[in-house]
């Protein structure tokens, strides 16, 4: 069975990972699992370079594959913030209510159909030689005016696709959808054909 060091220790994130690559007989373990306690400088100015930063801090250590990945809430009504910035849009140490609190803020007098954002998600894989493969996922949808739903994290209670936001929907749907789902799709895709 393959391993597949995820730099990141993010248990939702592993979770729906893990979900989508059993299937091909991969095993995906979080950097501390891995015996990593190392927090990569997310200094790119966007999320390919900064998923490009932490799969290369993991791969430097361990020389095994590694997936990172780096995902952000672009709003067009705020000219596409908080999109790179989104995990420390509200400041270093801000929670999740504390993030969604400031951007119902912003658009509080922001008409509905003005409320369009998307969830985007860039993955970096790099393989087991150090070559790096890039994935994309994108999901459109929009900003609510108060928070829905039990699941999820980070803006997940704020963002509706269709009639329901991802904090209302089970682990499973959201993966079928979400912007991180598709690009991991491409990355199962991606390892389907190119499996050792």
């Amino acid at each position: 069975m393959q391993t597949i060091i995820l730099a990141s220790n993010n248990k939702n994130k592993l979770k729906e990972i893990l979900e989508k690559l059993k299937q091909f007989n991969i095993n995906v373990i979080s950097q501390s699992e891995a015996g990593y306690d190392i927090e990569a400088e997310e200094t790119g100015r966007t999320l390919e370079e900064n998923a490009i930063l932490k799969a290369e801090a993991i791969y430097k250590l361990s020389g095994m594959p590694v997936i990172a990945d780096d995902s952000g809430l672009e709003i067009d009504a705020l000219n596409g913030e908080p999109g790179v910035y989104s995990k420390r849009y509200a400041g270093e140490h801000a929670t999740n209510k504390d993030k969604i609190e400031k951007i119902l803020n912003l658009l509080k007098d922001v008409e509905d159909n003005k409320r369009i954002a998307r969830f985007k998600c860039e993955i970096c894989y790099i393989d087991k030689n150090g070559k790096k493969h890039i994935f994309e996922g994108i999901c459109e949808g929009k900003i609510t005016y108060e928070p829905r739903g039990e699941t999820g994290f980070a803006y997940d209670p704020i963002f509706l696709y269709d009639t329901r936001t991802f904090a209302e929907m089970s682990l499973e749907e959201k993966n079928k959808i979400s912007h991180r789902g598709k690009a991991v799709n491409k990355l199962v895709e991606y390892l389907s054909e190119n499996a050792d």
